[in-house]
């Protein structure tokens, strides 16, 4: 077999007859790259999602890999996508499938993400004319979101939750990171490779910079001193150190060649990216090879100084320990081992896996970790995407509790004004990802439910006797054609300095609010598509790596 870059260009022997795509228009190579490429890799290669690679789904039959596709896979990542593709795009998306043979992966050079660096706004005529934020008392106050479909970031008065603007910011616009040092300026990804660069000052939050780092890319991060922000590549792979005042790039780390967990030589995707207060340190993991590097970017030339390998397989998301020694770990979630590494910054050494459970995949998003009175001990958690659990575990990688929740979920979160960590179920299909598991952070035990029901009511629900504590009108939720759907809950956020939850509808085109302390209903923010991500300013300024 061939070999470019590691990738191979594999030949498909088919073990089932190729189906008729009938009369599909699809370009069944956009639609993969659009929709599916995230979960299964650039070259089909598996990942969140399975390997797609011909020798391998040849030996299943090709109606049921149609009907996986049209009606997705319970308990897993893999949505159902018949609103999206009939029956004969999704017999030509096997077909396509089945007969890809591969790609030549680009290296990464610096050359390529220069060419692509447009400057939208005098950054210093804006800091001189805008001192103070035009739209709000404080940049503290906003909350950013993304809307996935619509491939825009917006802004919101936190204390208000008027919505302030809103940009395009280029396809399924993933990560926004805040400059610690210099909070009016905030950075956004897209998994189509653009990072911008806004100024929350002036007014309407006008994207003032960008640049394109890739043709598919997740993660970024801005240190702590608010010089520098890296970005990672799904393609090309790698991470792209850029000027945080400028974004222009200051140097490329390709990802082309590599060793992975069984000795091969390949490409890798880069996943999790994120800085640290511990020390002048950004890391960033290598989701294909199991590694994660360790950049200085105090020195010149910003040099890996840390080369952690034997992590696991499929790294992605991760995030830092609060407490003590805050942000000394990098806890980094392996979903085809089963594991939560612990990278220690200081060292740099792996100090610790933290085993999620059999079949598991830990999906931290940005994780949990406080401060437990009755246990005396700093506690972190991560929800699983697969399973209906909550994995909870101390400073000595011991897991100390696994806690049932309603399904398969992406997010975790807490802060200090609530009682609870936040676990998300929105993997866990349409009986349960309508919930939202609050865990009491003193008992581990999950003390109350958020159910958002198809009739528009929302409910708090006791787990021990299931019944209603209290219950609201938030209206019917409806799809294109008028009929209820189901809401889709993710991704709790504090907000109004931590008094409030942000909780993101998917399918509502909504943000509901709750009361952090409680889990009450308070109100919320209509007319989005697919909202997904909430950051509140004030609460990343004080996580680290965030």
């Amino acid at each position: 077999m061939k070999k470019v870059l590691g990738i191979t260009l594999a030949g498909a022997v088919f073990a089932t007859l190729p189906l008729m795509a009938g009369e599909s228009k699809m370009d069944v190579a956009k639609m993969f790259e659009k929709e599916c490429q995230g979960c299964h890799g650039p070259n089909h290669e598996g990942g969140v999602g399975s390997s797609l690679d011909p020798k391998v789904i040849s030996k299943k039959n090709a109606y049921l890999l149609v009907d996986t596709i049209m009606g997705g896979r319970a308990g897993t990542a893999m949505p159902s996508f018949k609103d999206k593709m009939n029956k004969d795009d999704a017999d030509k998306m096997v077909d396509y499938l089945l007969k890809y043979q591969g790609q030549q992966i680009k290296n990464l050079t610096i050359e390529d993400v220069a060419a692509t660096h447009q400057v939208l706004q005098d950054r210093d005529a804006l800091y001189k004319k805008y001192p103070k934020p035009a739209d709000v008392k404080s940049v503290q106050d906003i909350v950013i979101f993304t809307e996935r479909d619509a491939s825009k970031v917006g802004f919101i008065d936190g204390t208000t939750n008027k919505v302030l603007s809103k940009h395009d910011s280029g396809f399924a616009t993933h990560v926004t990171v805040v400059n610690k040092r210099i909070p009016r300026y905030v950075y956004n990804i897209s998994r189509d490779g653009w990072v911008n660069m806004f100024d929350l000052n002036a007014p309407g939050q006008p994207i003032i910079a960008k640049i394109r780092v890739g043709s598919d890319s997740r993660g970024l991060a801005c240190t702590p001193d608010g010089k520098y922000v890296m970005a990672g590549n799904y393609v090309p792979g790698g991470a792209i150190l850029l000027d945080a005042m400028t974004l222009k790039p200051l140097k490329v780390y390709p990802t082309s060649s590599v060793i992975d967990m069984d000795g091969n030589l390949g490409t890798s995707r880069v996943a999790s990216i994120a800085d640290t207060p511990y020390g002048p340190y950004i890391a960033f993991a290598l989701k294909d090879a199991g590694h994660v590097y360790i950049v200085d970017y105090s020195k010149p030339d910003f040099p890996i100084v840390g080369d952690i390998p034997g992590i696991g397989k499929i790294l992605h998301d991760a995030f830092l320990n609060e407490g003590e020694e805050i942000g000394r770990y990098y806890m980094i979630a392996s979903q085809g081992s089963d594991v939560v590494g612990i990278v220690d910054f200081k060292t740099k050494t792996l100090a610790g896996k933290v085993y999620t459970g059999p079949g598991s995949k830990p999906h931290p998003g940005q994780g949990s970790s406080w401060y437990s009175e009755k246990l005396a001990k700093q506690l972190h958690a991560t929800v699983n995407m697969n399973l209906g659990q909550t994995t909870i575990w101390d400073n000595k990688w011991n897991v100390v509790k696994q806690v049932n929740t309603e399904g398969g979920g992406l997010f975790v979160g807490t802060n200090e004004k609530t009682p609870f960590v936040w676990a998300d179920n929105v993997i866990g299909g349409e009986s349960n990802y309508n919930k939202i598991n609050l865990i009491n952070k003193e008992t581990l035990m999950v003390d109350r439910i958020i159910e958002a029901d198809i009739d528009g009511t929302i409910k708090l629900i006791n787990p021990d006797t299931h019944k209603v504590i209290k219950e609201w009108s938030a209206g019917v939720v409806k799809n294109a054609k008028g009929e209820a759907i189901i809401p889709r809950l993710l991704h709790a956020e504090p907000s109004d300095h931590g008094e409030h939850m942000y909780v993101s509808d998917w399918t509502g085109g909504r943000i509901l609010v709750f009361n952090s302390k409680t889990g009450e209903y308070i109100t919320k923010i209509e007319g989005l598509t697919t909202p997904t991500f909430t950051y509140s300013i004030e609460h990343r300024m004080e996580i680290p790596g965030a």
